[in-house]
């Protein structure tokens, strides 16, 4: 039972990377049409927010990761969010 709780929740995260990758492209597409900072800003934000989402993957499948993993893997999505903010708020 457990190895199919396993399969799912990798799957599952799989799905999830591989729909910010999406989302990445998608907005380097609008921005390299569409030459603004909104669209810069959105392309750096979903960026990042990929990187955390493959980091927090990869930290997942760490035995015992440490407290510092976590705070590297967190990096990412604050400066993601962030540049998300940024390019509605412009």
């Amino acid at each position: 039972m457990t190895e199919i709780a396993d399969a799912v929740l990798m799957l599952s995260q799989m799905i999830v990377f591989a729909l910010s990758l999406g989302l990445t492209v998608i907005s380097f597409q609008s921005y390299a049409k569409q030459n603004s900072k909104r669209l810069e800003s959105a392309f750096i934000g979903f960026a990042f927010l990929s990187m955390g989402v493959g980091l927090t993957t990869i930290t997942a499948q760490l035995s015992t990761p440490s407290t510092w993993f976590y705070v590297v893997e967190t990096i990412p999505f604050i400066v993601g969010f962030g540049m998300l903010y940024l390019s509605l708020y412009r």
